[in-house]
């Protein structure tokens, strides 16, 4: 196979997959499980394949798609170091996530339906990450929302999935609808929409780079990556099946944005860099904040989703896109590691997501715990004298990005938000994990089968291990160590290194070690609600960001419809588009709706008109 045709197999085998379940075994669910699992076993296959031929240099191929006049779509790959490495990363954490997903839909009446979703979105994110041009991103783009949409709305019985996934689509739509003019304007600036085509035109002539461009293709990173303001739909999808949450809301898709940002860097001017600098230093402060206020296991890990997500981004805004993507890839495996784990315990507490219901797990569910602990230390960035767990190396990257850059305000708001991290995780692991059960469901908790078991303690190693660079084989995280060797060549490299790691493992320590005294061993009630109520109503809140965005949308953008139908539908069809035929048609509309057939109606129009004839006699109407 040449090495197109190795690109072109991972990208179609999940398609086919997803097709041949549509079509054929819709209600066969156990053996469209076998089917899914075996096209991501595929799509690891072929991606082990495709890095081989990396090492020689770039991967390129392209095929013209449509052609109109004198535009033409194309449809191509561009695989890269970059591309390398998020392929890896999907592709393995999505295989273990299809692993773990036998055991735990096992039950499912509809799980040849989620397993169908599964590989849709595995294609659809595979082709974001293959694709070489603005438009051939914004198809698969769409195809993830699509595919998200499904999958969050699995549960199709309950209200709170139902809303979620409509919630979750609406909201990445008008992320999207930006992206798209932002893609249209680059086409008219650059005459292309090929990345290194626009990568070449702007090495060439650094006056073509537009903030216009670089905000509006940004729009895209804010919704499918759930930033200020539209963020409030990644929480509300945690309705959906836990690998749901682990591989679109933890691994894969919330980190499609910052892939992009890292596709086009090329396209930011300082400008936008710096906006982008302080949102991702603010959301990850705000969901740090919001998960005190949470007592659904779920939700605490999507606002720790969250508030990494706005570490990504700090780094990327802060011009090290390399660290970014070091930090989404150990984020990929300790985050798919504790959502999974989430799974595991709600899957051995009978679906029960409370964890003031729950207690005692350590002993029902050792392995469970002892992997999802590791998951907690990774996330809080557990490393001491120079060596730690994936996210020791990531999470220090990016503060020592902040002091390099000698952005004190952002140093210490990401420091902070690395001591809320150790706080509500810890929270979370005491409460949850330790003490007594708490309720009849975590009483009669049981460990879960081998096939949830085995991919827990792959991420586990992963989590530990997968922030040593010098573990990656050569053709991957070449932006990554590149990003890493600029840094740490940086003039302040040394000092700022040594600060950040003692700040940072201050920030861990305190943050464990005071959550466990605050809240307690599997306490039955929330320390914070109990002592500061005002404060934890506060929190729980989330500064009213829902209520608003609900206010909006029935009181003003509702109106603003009904006016604009009935603008539609009577003036502009009526009216300018009928003629006197619309009027008449107008005035016998108005007039039916005067017969309701009560006769309290009528004596109303009775009165009404008595005073009209009245007027009339007595010339005040005249």
């Amino acid at each position: 196979m040449t090495d197109a045709q190795i690109l072109l197999a991972a990208l179609l085998t999940p398609l086919l997959s997803a097709v041949l379940i549509a079509c054929f075994l819709r209600c066969r669910g156990t053996l469209a499980s076998y089917v899914s699992v075996a096209a991501a076993a595929a799509i690891c296959a072929f991606s082990y394949l495709a890095i081989q031929a990396c090492e020689a240099g770039p991967v390129r191929a392209a095929v013209d798609w449509l052609q109109f006049g004198n535009f033409t779509v194309s449809m191509g790959f561009l695989f890269d170091g970059e591309a390398a490495t998020m392929l890896a990363m999907v592709a393995f954490v999505g295989l273990l996530i299809h692993i773990f997903s036998l055991g735990y839909m096992s039950e499912d009446k509809a799980k040849g339906r989620f397993f169908a979703g599964l590989s849709i979105f595995m294609f659809s994110m595979v082709g974001i990450i293959l694709a070489d041009n603005l438009i051939m991103i914004f198809v698969f783009w769409e195809l993830v929302g699509f595919s998200s949409y499904m999958l969050i709305g699995h549960y199709l019985d309950t209200d709170e999935a139902a809303a979620a996934s409509k919630k979750a689509f609406i909201v990445n739509r008008i992320g999207d609808l930006g992206f798209l003019v932002g893609i249209v304007y680059a086409y008219w600036h650059f005459g292309t929409t090929n990345l290194e085509a626009m990568g070449a035109a702007v090495n060439a002539d650094p006056s073509l780079i537009s903030w216009v461009i670089a905000a509006l293709l940004m729009c895209g990173f804010i919704g499918k990556s759930a930033q200020f303001p539209l963020h409030v739909w990644l929480p509300d999808a945690m309705a959906g099946p836990t690998p749901v949450s682990a591989l679109i809301h933890a691994a894969t898709m919330v980190a499609a944005g910052v892939y992009f940002l890292i596709r086009i860097t090329f396209l930011f001017p300082e400008s936008v860099l710096g906006g982008i600098a302080i949102l991702g230093t603010s959301v990850a402060v705000y969901a740090g904040f919001c998960a005190y206020g949470q007592n659904d296991i779920k939700k605490i890990l999507a606002y720790s989703t969250l508030s990494q997500l706005g570490y990504m981004s700090a780094a990327f805004g802060l011009g090290y896109p390399g660290v970014a993507l070091f930090h989404l890839i150990t984020h990929a495996f300790f985050k798919a590691l504790l959502f999974l784990g989430a799974g595991s315990i709600i899957h051995g507490c009978h679906h029960e997501q409370d964890i003031f219901k729950m207690g005692g797990m350590l002993k029902k569910m050792p392995i469970t715990s002892i992997t999802f602990f590791i998951g907690v230390l990774a996330l809080c960035g557990f490393g001491i004298a120079g060596v730690g767990f994936a996210g020791y190396y990531s999470k220090d990257a990016i503060l020592i990005g902040s002091l390099v850059k000698e952005n004190t305000l952002i140093f210490a708001l990401l420091l902070g938000g690395a001591f809320l991290t150790a706080g509500y995780m810890g929270r979370l692991f005491w409460i949850a994990f330790l003490g007594q059960p708490k309720s009849e469901a975590a009483e009669n908790a049981h460990e879960s089968p081998l096939t949830m078991l085995i991919p827990l303690v792959a991420l586990a190693v992963l989590s530990v291990a997968g922030g040593v660079l010098d573990l990656w084989p050569q053709g991957l995280g070449e932006n990554i160590k590149a990003g890493m060797k600029h840094l740490h060549h940086a003039d302040t490299d040394h000092a700022a290194a040594h600060t950040v790691h003692l700040w940072a493992m201050v920030a861990w320590i305190v943050g464990l070690v005071g959550s466990f005294f605050f809240y307690g061993v599997g306490k039955n009630g929330d320390a914070l609600q109990n002592r500061a109520k005002p404060v934890y109503e506060f929190l729980k809140a989330r500064l009213w960001f829902d209520e608003i965005y609900g206010f909006y949308v029935a009181k003003i953008q509702q109106r603003v419809a009904v006016l604009l139908s009935f603008l539609d539908i009577f003036l502009i069809k009526g009216l300018f588009v009928r003629g006197s035929a619309g009027l008449v048609g107008l005035v016998g509309a108005c007039s039916r709706s005067l017969v309701v057939g009560n006769i309290h109606g009528y004596v109303y129009w009775f009165l009404a008109g008595i005073l009209l004839l009245w007027a009339l006699a007595a010339g005040v109407a005249l």
